[in-house]
């Protein structure tokens, strides 16, 4: 693809992600859902002016890496682990659910082979947390216990859902499930989020003493975006999502997170205002990026409208993945509207969905028909929750969205 063409679709992209975002809000409706819609219009399943390519992903990419450092920056640690073991329940609870139910509802009601019933139930644990977050924090609920507890679950979905697509994709080619790989790639994971958020403290020790030294804190952004990338690339190559490394690395640097014995590592708070400051701008920019992108990736001309078994396995698999993630907001005590912005926080399945549904087509697992009832599942999921959670969290009196 000729580059000067891709600096055409980005402006389109960028232009339009942003009007349409702030028009959304302005009548009351999410402005991620606008970044999305803008995607579905532009992308293959309306215009096609906008094709799926490498340098879209890199920038959408960027975009969720540089959301997921924020909220890790701003995320409260004291909060996070008070909330740990609801956390763990509902991310528990929402991830095998969805996957149990899935299956069954797969094997035993329409028939399916057992690795596709698998790959079904795979696909209906994800949650994405990108779509998540970003409306929790347009919304100013973020710092709320209840958005605590979605976010701590969110990150040990993404979790599970990455060790869940490496078990099948691989059952998929052998029909055996590699438990020692498997337990292994448990491992890695594990070791990282308790090591890394260790290591970046130092990282963040080390920029403020050079900072002093040089006296000036112009290196600090570039040399955080590069720690910031270093972190999300160590997470993959350990076989966990990039997201989980930039989440680390914003918890490194929080003001919040302090090593026990080790509290002359810190950095300055200037240094931490330097980087809010100037990622921030970044994080704008970037971010509209990857919620457009996820409406690029829906192929909804994939769908054949008129058949009723595409509608009658659409129905009962989106009523399992409503319902799944549902029950797991009933693990947490709190009022009713907790319980319920939790399971509606935990019910998108955007990117992470798609990767599955792709996934599923690649290994042939997913015929078109199948593959068009997830595709459609997975957006009815990723618009639908966002509307709700507007709706429930809506203060007295109105508020703003975006």
């Amino acid at each position: 693809m000729d580059l000067h063409l891709i600096f055409l679709y980005l402006a389109i992209l960028l232009f339009f992600a942003r009007l349409t975002g702030d028009i959304f809000a302005k009548f009351g409706i999410p402005s991620v859902l606008g970044e999305i819609f803008v995607g579905v219009l532009l992308g293959q399943s309306v215009l096609g002016i906008i094709p799926l390519n490498d340098v879209m992903r890199l920038l959408a990419e960027l975009g969720i890496i540089l959301l997921l450092f924020h909220i890790g920056l701003e995320a409260d640690l004291k909060q996070l682990k008070e909330v740990g073991f609801s956390a763990a329940a509902v991310a528990i609870t929402g991830a095998l659910a969805p996957m149990v139910a899935g299956f069954l509802v797969s094997y035993y009601v329409f028939n399916f082979p057992v690795i596709t019933s698998l790959f079904i139930g795979g696909t209906l644990t994800a949650t994405s947390i990108g779509i998540t977050v970003r409306v929790l924090e347009d919304l100013g609920k973020m710092r709320e216990r209840f958005a605590q507890i979605v976010l701590g679950a969110a990150v040990l979905d993404d979790i599970f859902g990455v060790v869940v697509l490496a078990a099948l994709f691989e059952f998929s080619k052998t029909q055996e499930i590699n438990v020692n790989a498997t337990l292994l790639l448990i491992l890695y994971i594990g070791t990282f989020f308790l090591f890394a958020p260790i290591i970046g403290k130092f990282f963040a020790y080390f920029i403020s003493t050079l900072s002093r030294r040089l006296n000036t804190l112009d290196f600090v952004p570039p040399v955080v975006v590069a720690i910031i990338l270093l972190f999300a690339f160590a997470a993959h190559e350990i076989g966990s999502p990039e997201i989980l490394g930039a989440f680390t690395a914003g918890i490194a640097f929080s003001r919040r997170f302090t090593i026990p014995f080790a509290a002359a590592f810190q950095a300055d708070r200037q240094i931490i205002h330097k980087i809010e400051e100037s990622l921030n701008p970044l994080i704008w920019l970037f971010t509209p990026i990857f919620f457009v992108y996820v409406g690029l990736q829906l192929n909804l001309k994939a769908i054949d409208f008129s058949s009723l078994n595409f509608w009658l396995l659409s129905a009962v698999l989106f009523l399992v993945a409503l319902t799944t993630k549902l029950l797991a907001g009933l693990f947490i005590k709190g009022t009713k509207k907790e319980k319920l912005s939790v399971g509606f926080s935990m019910l998108p399945r955007g990117e992470v969905g798609l990767i599955f549904a792709e996934f599923g087509r690649i290994s042939g697992v997913y015929d078109s028909t199948l593959y068009a009832v997830i595709i459609f599942v997975v957006a009815l999921t990723t618009l639908l929750s966002p509307i709700v959670l507007k709706t429930l969290l809506k203060e007295k009196g109105g508020d703003s969205y975006g």
